[in-house]
């Protein structure tokens, strides 16, 4: 066999599931993966693409250098049961763009190294619900996309007009997201849509344009996030721009539930759907549970809280009769989800004899007060703001503050540093009712 480029890609195995073909067939972590069928693996959508057949030849070369074929028959889509050491193999695409309201422009410096990546990457779309903006591929790889079935995948749109999605994404070819969208609805490609909304700049009659353009695509597209634009206080030589304030929140929440009603006439699905923080920050109660059509875009804020209060609404009625638990627990939060949090303790108080929650806001030094959500909390802010804390049992904080596979902060600073310095167990939960009463149950 020709190894040509194959050993440039240095497609490193760095796991093998129990089970799998991969382990009964002897493959071993520290192998390269060469090919598949004889074609060289570009990255992870070329390596799903090329096993998904049901009978197909894998090139691996073992320690020692020498090459192993395997002759593999399986069932179609059948995972080998391969992980590798960059999940893309190769490097992720960097984001060209610099738009308005670009939330790793507003970093200070000093914190954690991956966070200063831009990515824009159709990969990391697919494979970790990332949003991409499509403003940064070629005509092929956009047809990579189609040829691929790379489904379902998010786009981060703004707005449908092309002068000024050109204008807030300052890159030129930004102008061309409707036609690239009507391709990806020709080939029955699912997508889910995020707006990035601007006061002022994509809002109001703008923001009706675009949500009746992306209407047209139902139902390919599936569903339109809307979310509000987040400032830090490092926009040092940033254009300025505002934020959304009790009245323009209003304002938008009337234009959205309008749209609603509206879609769901014409097309039996309400497609557009609000982010939390626009009802918070005019205190209005959220949509009910059945409104949110089975929470599409739960991981970009929407309904987040509503599926929230739901599972513990879910576990408190498993609670016939108060639980005996003597313990003292502060519950950490944004200052935005703040007064949601005061409600729900409350509630989980009256099943529970002798438990006491204290919910504390955690105020937003770091990247400034404008910034009020849970999950942009840093170790420093939390050390400073729970001193005083370690006659309790513990401070129970959201995952979401963390790396998503690791116990570290935005700042660096880790779990374990905070259990240290305050003196008091740090417990991370995810945002899910079940796993925050399991805690308090404990």
């Amino acid at each position: 066999m020709e190894l040509g480029n194959y050993r440039e890609d240095r497609n490193i195995i760095e796991d093998i599931e129990k089970g799998s073909i991969a382990e009964e067939l002897g493959m071993e972590i520290g192998d390269i993966l060469l090919s598949v069928n004889s074609i060289p693996v570009k990255d992870i959508i070329d390596y799903k693409y090329l096993i998904s057949d049901e009978f197909i030849v894998v090139a691996i070369e073992k320690g020692d250098g020498e090459i192993w074929e395997y002759e593999i028959e399986k069932e179609y889509d059948e995972d080998l049961g391969i992980a590798f050491t960059n999940p893309l193999i190769d490097r992720a695409k960097s984001c060209r763009n610099k738009c308005m309201f670009c939330f790793i422009d507003q970093l200070p410096p000093n914190m954690r190294e991956t966070l200063y990546f831009k990515d824009d990457d159709s990969r990391l779309s697919f494979l970790q619900g990332n949003f991409i903006t499509l403003t940064n591929m070629s005509d092929e790889e956009i047809q990579r996309i189609i040829d691929y079935r790379l489904t379902p995948i998010n786009v981060s749109v703004h707005t449908t007009n092309p002068e000024l999605r050109i204008k807030m994404l300052n890159n030129k070819n930004a102008g061309k997201i409707y036609e690239i969208l009507q391709k990806f609805s020709e080939a029955n490609l699912d997508i889910n849509c995020q707006i990035v909304l601007v006061p002022g700049v994509n809002d109001g009659s703008e923001l009706n344009r675009t949500l009746d353009d992306l209407s047209k695509l139902y139902p390919s597209i599936k569903s339109v996030a809307v979310v509000p634009v987040g400032i830090t206080k490092y926009r040092e030589n940033l254009k300025k721009i505002d934020t959304f304030n009790r009245s323009t929140s209003n304002e938008l929440l009337e234009l959205v539930e309008g749209k609603q009603r509206e879609f769901k006439l014409s097309l039996g699905s309400r497609f557009v759907f609000a982010s939390d923080e626009f009802y918070a920050l005019i205190d209005k109660e959220l949509p009910k549970f059945h409104e949110y059509e089975g929470f599409p875009q739960l991981e970009n804020g929407v309904g987040l809280i509503r599926s929230f209060e739901d599972e513990i609404d879910n576990e408190l009625r498993q609670i016939l009769e108060p639980l005996i638990k003597n313990k003292k627990y502060v519950l950490a939060t944004g200052t935005l989800a703040y007064g949601f949090m005061e409600k729900m303790a409350k509630k989980i108080a009256e099943k529970f004899q002798g438990l006491q929650l204290k919910v504390i806001p955690i105020t937003n030094d770091f990247f400034g007060h404008k910034i009020t959500v849970s999950g942009l909390i840093t170790g420093q802010d939390l050390l400073s703001q729970l001193i005083g804390y370690n006659s309790f049992d513990g401070i129970i904080i959201p995952q979401s503050m963390l790396k998503k596979d690791e116990e570290i902060f935005l700042d660096n600073y880790t779990v374990k540093d905070l259990t240290e310095e305050l003196n008091i167990p740090i417990i991370p939960s995810r945002v899910d009712g079940k796993e925050l009463i399991d805690i308090l149950k404990n």
